[in-house]
């Protein structure tokens, strides 16, 4: 049985053709058989933390103390006044008002250089992590992903039909030196430098400029993805890989659903300006246009000064809560565990001492309502390190002490 593509050309409004490689099957009776990229789609399978609300569970945001009256009387507002354009198709890019806050709020917060006319509105990062690999790479590409990484980073490419290079991540974050080695020309990297999924680190200075010289010697690109940037304990925010980028090689990806409520699904991708009208055409494709009302609420909210009082609330409340696990931890655990990233987000991670199964307690731990992301899950590699991934942000600081002891009693066992 013999496998083989072709290429088909695809046009989309006036702008540059885009060709999409079509893969066939040869079997045995010399029938064609197209294979499917979603026969490279990994199980469905939803991750027992995130079966329920509960201490450590990661990514959820302190849901009590989003101000949800407020976002309801600007829905209430919107509805309203809400005219007949709104019932209409809009831009595959996004609404213009939306665009303009997020480009104001990102240069002034993120020190990212942009313009309302690169920035896309997303379902989401996830859609701009998918949308971005369907843009870039054809089945067969190789891309860079840090190891250990976001395992939704993993199952996009996967998906894609594209090859992984796991790059070594450390306390400096991305080792660019060693991706260099293991494949120099690959077409894509993707990084979390601000706060890495799910080691937590923050890349240095020195790696982020090796990073994008990488970039530009080789013509690859650097997709950032920037999903917790706005929190950060001790010192001042650090500034995103975009920001220093001076050749037009990052595509940059924020979220709202972090640091709002989960299921607002709305992100933004900031994109260079060569491939404004590729992401446009694909992402016409994909679902054509994002949603008016929750692009116009959340500008609403942006504009208003709601969102950047929320996360300037927040912030404190966070610290607290993160002093208190690592306090916890190292009181309770001791040297049993070893605290990485918590310096910045709304998680930390903790590498546990040989022989311990991070899945197996993980699971055991879901049964007691105590939601712990095996941190091994987080590798495409065959030798992973154990730990889990402890997010603090929906569990109040007079809760931690008890879950560490929930925990160190299944680590225990």
């Amino acid at each position: 049985m013999r496998n083989f593509s072709l290429r088909g050309i695809s046009r989309v409004g006036q702008g540059p053709a885009r060709s999409f490689p079509v893969r066939f099957r040869v079997d045995r009776q010399g029938h064609y058989q197209a294979l499917s990229a979603g026969s490279a789609c990994s199980k469905y399978q939803r991750p027992s933390w995130a079966e329920g609300l509960g201490p450590f569970q990661v990514g959820q945001p302190e849901l009590q103390k989003f101000p949800i009256e407020i976002w309801l009387r600007l829905v209430a507002r919107y509805s309203r006044r809400m005219r007949l354009k709104a019932l209409q198709y809009g831009d595959a890019m996004g609404l213009l008002e939306l665009r303009e806050a997020i480009a104001t709020y990102l240069r002034t917060s993120r020190g990212v250089r942009c313009e309302a006319q690169q920035i896309m509105i997303v379902s989401g990062s996830q859609q701009a992590l998918d949308l971005t690999t369907r843009v870039l790479l054809d089945p067969g590409m190789a891309a860079w992903a840090e190891e250990p990484g976001y395992w939704l980073v993993h199952h996009v490419l996967k998906a894609a039909q594209c090859r992984i290079i796991p790059v070594p991540v450390d306390g400096e974050g991305l080792n660019v030196t060693a991706g260099i080695k293991l494949k120099r020309n690959d077409r894509v990297a993707f990084v979390a430098p601000s706060h890495q999924y799910p080691l937590g680190v923050t890349m240095s200075a020195a790696r982020r400029l090796q990073l994008l010289e990488w970039a530009q010697r080789s013509k690859a690109w650097i997709v950032e993805d920037d999903y917790d940037s706005e929190y950060r304990y001790g010192s001042l925010p650090i500034a995103s890989l975009q920001g220093l980028d001076g050749n037009s090689r990052v595509i940059y990806i924020g979220t709202f659903s972090k640091v709002m409520f989960p299921s607002l699904r709305l992100g933004y991708l900031v994109i260079p300006g060569d491939l404004i009208e590729r992401f446009a055409a694909m992402r016409q494709l994909m679902d054509i246009c994002p949603t008016h009302i929750t692009q116009a609420v959340m500008s609403d909210f942006i504009r208003e000064g709601h969102f950047g009082r929320h996360v300037r609330r927040m912030r404190p409340i966070y610290a607290k809560r993160r002093d208190v696990l690592v306090a916890e931890l190292e009181r309770q655990l001791g040297h049993n565990v070893t605290i990485m990233g918590d310096q910045a987000g709304m998680h930390l991670a903790i590498f546990l001492t040989p022989n311990r199964e991070d899945r197996k307690i993980a699971a055991t731990a879901a049964r007691q309502s105590l939601w712990l992301s095996p941190l091994s899950s987080s590798y495409v590699g065959r030798k992973p390190r154990h730990g889990f991934v402890l997010g603090f942000g929906n569990t109040k600081a007079s809760e931690i002490p008890q879950a560490v002891r929930r925990l160190k009693k299944l680590i225990s066992q």
